[in-house]
């Protein structure tokens, strides 16, 4: 536990850090180690999944230390549990409103109200849109920003798909979903890639993937679920057609930062300025890191690097104003919540398991016995591997969960290990949540939601 020492103000806080991400928690890292105890408001849906865009990333293979690479979402979970190890405050809320016109700072979200001396703005991108006429329509339906979260889908086995982009995210997207589909369509708009020359020579030399260059999407068709993409050769003026059941958005990403619009000085994009070469903004005591302030480089390492400079220099900054508490923390050793991905049951060992009195089961053996002998509301939850949203969501379910112990079943599902299920259920793109009574599908519920929305639909139907 921590111990505080004298303080000139106990209701005010050294350090709030707004967002996560790898910019996020190694500012959270480096400021717990300072003894700043910073609280850290890492996101819950404005801006993206808590844990930044690497949450929807499958192999990072550049990150210093990992010769074999790691999966986004562990590696975030290493970060994250490292900055709990050194004292962090971690909520996982969307910060609502920032005044920066009075000192201290207020930080708010929907369930606190925090004063600072001091700041990190480490809110990231989001992936944008197109904004193609009928996006809306087939939005979830064949149209998704996250391969990662959503290639598994039943619906794109074997079927043929495409990509929109020419970055790093596009050529990782693309050879990801040849573990899926049947052929990857690469859309670009010009006649080269921006990615990098080692992703670029993975995505030329993959069977799979057929690059359409000067080519630009031009609508989405289909009838309920998407069938195809009308695109345009932008060097001729032909239009075509380009069957495939899933297109995947990889088109570059806006800036977070409508909180901050008339407090800092922001470019014309959206990105916040920062000056003398760091991470400093147009306001004393508050400092910015990661893709929030950077539109050239944007990488993880960065983003790291930005973070570390960020809590050095905040740290700095309270120093020299002598507004320091100091909070000397016990750290204990870090552990990484996330395990290996575990092999199948066999039907027996499935059987073998099976307690229809337990709350929580898992497979798609459980499923079939509770959706025909149980007399309680059902919980199927759907995810998939290295899905970056659906290890976000467990906690938030699971705590859920435990407080109808007894008198719900819940059943997680593996897309990948179960497909007939979550075919047969009309899954498209996880995380996926479905509420059975009496074998009638009473609501389906997807991404990643507040434990109230959960709590309130199995309250209504026990």
């Amino acid at each position: 536990m921590s111990t505080v020492n004298t303080m000139p103000n106990p209701t005010v806080e050294n350090l709030v850090i707004i967002g996560s991400g790898p910019a996020g928690y190694t500012a959270a890292i480096y400021a717990g180690r300072a003894n700043l105890k910073p609280v850290v408001f890492e996101g819950f849906e404005m801006g993206g999944l808590p844990g930044g865009q690497l949450m929807t990333t499958t192999e990072v293979e550049n990150f210093p230390g990992f010769p074999q690479g790691i999966t986004g979402p562990e590696l975030m979970d290493n970060m994250k549990a490292q900055a709990q190890r050194w004292g962090a405050e971690l909520y996982t809320e969307d910060v609502t409103s920032v005044d920066l016109s009075q000192r201290p700072f207020i930080v708010r979200s929907q369930d606190r109200e925090i004063k600072t001396h001091s700041i990190v703005i480490a809110t990231g991108a989001t992936a944008k849109r197109l904004g193609l006429p009928s996006e809306h329509q087939f939005w979830s339906r064949g149209i998704s920003a996250c391969a990662i979260c959503d290639g598994a889908t039943p619906i794109f086995h074997g079927a043929e798909l495409a990509v929109i982009g020419a970055g790093d995210s596009a050529a990782e997207e693309s050879i990801y979903l040849t573990k899926y589909g049947s052929k990857v369509n690469l859309l670009v708009r010009s006649d080269k890639m921006r990615a990098s020359k080692a992703m670029q020579d993975r995505v030329l030399s993959n069977p799979k993937i057929q690059v359409h260059w000067h080519t630009e999407a031009v609508d989405i068709f289909g009838d309920g679920h998407m069938e195809g993409v009308k695109v345009r050769n932008n060097q001729t003026g032909a239009e075509s057609e380009i069957h495939a059941k899933g297109l995947f958005y990889a088109v570059g990403h806006s800036p977070n930062t409508a909180l901050f619009k008339g407090q800092l000085e922001l470019d014309e994009v959206g990105y916040i300025v920062t000056k003398n070469n760091s991470v400093e903004t147009s306001v004393e005591g508050v400092f910015a890191s990661g893709d929030v302030q950077d539109h050239e480089f944007r990488q993880a390492i960065t983003a790291a690097g930005t973070g570390c400079m960020a809590a050095m220099l905040a740290e700095r900054w309270l120093s020299a104003k002598n507004l320091i508490t100091e909070f000397h923390h016990q750290s204990a050793t870090a552990v990484n919540e996330l395990a290996p991905q575990p092999a199948k049951k066999t039907e027996a060992e499935a059987e073998a398991g099976f307690n229809l009195q337990a709350t929580c089961h898992e497979g798609g053996y459980a499923l079939r016995k509770l959706f025909h002998e149980s007399d309680r509301l059902i919980i199927v939850k759907y995810i998939s591997p290295g899905c970056g949203p659906c290890h976000t969501l467990k906690p938030i379910l699971n705590k859920v969960v435990d407080e109808f112990e007894g008198k719900i079943h819940f059943v997680e599902i593996d897309i990948d290990q179960d497909r007939d299920i979550a075919e047969n259920a009309n899954i498209i793109g996880t995380p996926t949540i479905q509420f059975f009574k009496d074998k009638e599908l009473l609501k389906e519920v997807k991404g990643v939601k507040q434990k109230s929305e959960y709590r309130q639909i199995i309250e209504s139907n026990l």
